[in-house]
């Protein structure tokens, strides 16, 4: 006579899972505590360089405005304009702000980031 396996009764099964949840959660506190980083911390680094791309990306959108009605605007109203050259010149622009804005985003992200990286790491060195 083979001995066959006793199923598992589900008080076993749920024991079994509250021991995965519990190992969940210290792995989970494990991280916490080793990580030097509060959530204060993370914030921070999200929020600043959030901020700053929004800040940056407004003042970008005005000055390349401004440039643009002084370049195409000079003073002087145009009397006989073709309507397929404006069409064109307002892609032309679209293109232009949307390529020159992708890249300055960009630059501020990585320079933001980078900063608040820094102020982080320097508060954490003063505290310890």
């Amino acid at each position: 006579m083979s001995a066959q396996p006793v199923p598992e009764s589900s008080a076993d099964r749920i024991v079994e899972a509250l021991h995965g949840v519990d190992r969940a959660v210290d792995t989970m506190r494990e991280r916490r505590t080793n990580d030097p980083e509060s959530f204060g911390d993370k914030i921070f680094k999200t929020v600043v360089p959030s901020l700053a791309g929004l800040a940056f990306g407004k003042l970008f959108e005005m000055a390349w405005n401004k440039g643009f009605s002084k370049a195409h605007n000079p003073g002087k109203p145009v009397k006989h304009v073709v309507k397929h050259s404006g069409t064109r010149r307002n892609a032309t622009h679209g293109i232009g702000f949307a390529i020159a804005s992708a890249a300055f985003g960009a630059l501020v992200a990585q320079l933001s980031e980078r900063g608040s990286q820094a102020l982080v790491d320097r508060r954490h060195r003063h505290h310890h």
